[in-house]
């Protein structure tokens, strides 16, 4: 890259980049990459937009108000096939993490002598006249709905025939339980320990211990987006890409925490905050372990979107039964939404892009 042109030439040429994403533990790589100056490293001008959930993240990618967004990682499956929604073509060429959810009960039912799975479908049987048990989860096209069903799967309970689970928005999620309007559900961090620290619940499992590795949130944008504004496309997926390897270094959590506790980007302690970035998770009722790959942000080549990917995420679609055509969902339908052959063209870009020192330098010496 000639060093009078140390950064991409499409800087003045179109306006901000408006970036959304949801509260939560696992957008920080979009926080971290504004932070660090990562964006105006690679040439771009981004603007944050914090969402309350997962359907308006998904509608203003649709309808443009969202040049790119936080998702979940089956999200560009769903939207491509307007799975509740109208159609939008949409990709990914980047996985923002693995792993990083839990399951909360409340402490209502600790009180009714819950402690695990086992005891869970004790007492769903036990009151199945006096009420339905009602769970949360973020998503119809989301891991949280999948591993919930899983888990209840496991013990023996019918998600369909024993309890309800209905979708909230993720920042919603502790003031339902405290309300009583949910008697537990599935989130990612920070809201499980959240609502740990408010004795509204406890954590009786987490998704690394549930399905370890699988893709969590991914960068959606619409195809056409990629296709047109390909170099901005490509710069966005370098500088997050760099922003996930600082993410996953122990020495960079303490900043990473200070930064997400503000109240433009997720707003809780930084107590709560820390449990999701280093591991050491509060289960409630004195119960605290470290959980192995709790959330990962880069290690164990997360970034990729890469086939295995691509399958977990079609598999989540077509288990959920909510697609009505099943035969869309073929792996080489998805191969054209996960583009690994993307996620390489950033990747290669943060080796020919200087760093923000040498750009400096680079500009003074121009």
């Amino acid at each position: 890259m000639d060093k009078k042109s140390p950064v991409p030439s499409f800087r003045a040429a179109h306006k901000n980049l408006r970036l959304g994403f949801v509260p939560l533990t696992d957008c920080a790589p979009l926080v971290m990459a504004q932070e660090l100056g990562l964006y105006k490293k690679f040439g771009l001008r981004v603007e944050l937009s914090r969402e309350l959930g997962w359907a308006t993240i998904r509608d203003k990618v649709t309808h443009r108000e969202l040049d790119a967004a936080h998702a979940l990682a089956a999200m560009p499956i769903a939207a491509t096939l307007g799975l509740g929604s109208i159609p939008c073509d949409c990709l990914t060429a980047l996985v923002l993490n693995l792993n990083g959810n839990a399951i909360t009960l409340s402490n209502d039912l600790w009180k009714r002598g819950v402690r695990d799975g086992k005891t869970l479908r004790e007492e769903i049987l036990r009151s199945r006249r006096e009420k339905t048990y009602t769970f949360g989860v973020v998503f119809p096209f989301s891991s949280h709905r999948h591993l919930l069903r899983h888990w209840f799967a496991a013990q023996g309970i019918d998600a369909d025939r024993d309890v309800r689970i209905v979708v909230v928005p993720p920042p919603q999620m502790v003031a339902n339980l405290k309300a009583g309007n949910l008697d537990g559900f599935c989130a990612g961090e920070p809201w499980n320990s959240v609502a740990v620290q408010a004795r509204a619940g406890w954590i009786a499992a987490t998704s690394s211990e549930l399905d370890a590795l699988h893709p969590e949130k991914v960068l959606m944008v619409r195809s056409d987006f990629a296709a047109k504004r390909s170099e901005e496309h490509l710069a966005l997926v370098a500088a997050l890409l760099e922003a996930c390897e600082f993410c996953d270094q122990p020495e960079n959590h303490a900043q990473i925490i200070a930064t997400l506790a503000r109240p433009q980007f997720v707003g809780v302690s930084e107590e709560a905050l820390r449990h999701g970035i280093e591991g050491v998770i509060d289960f409630g009722h004195g119960v605290e372990r470290s959980v192995r790959d709790f959330c990962i942000f880069h290690r164990n080549g997360a970034n990729e979107p890469s086939g295995d990917k691509a399958a977990w995420a079609l598999q989540l679609v077509r288990d959920s039964g909510l697609c009505p055509d099943p035969s869309a969902l073929s792996f080489a339908f998805a191969k054209k939404i996960f583009r690994p052959d993307l996620f390489e063209n950033a990747a290669a870009l943060r080796h020919t892009t200087p760093t923000a020192s040498e750009h400096e330098s680079q500009t003074i010496l121009a």
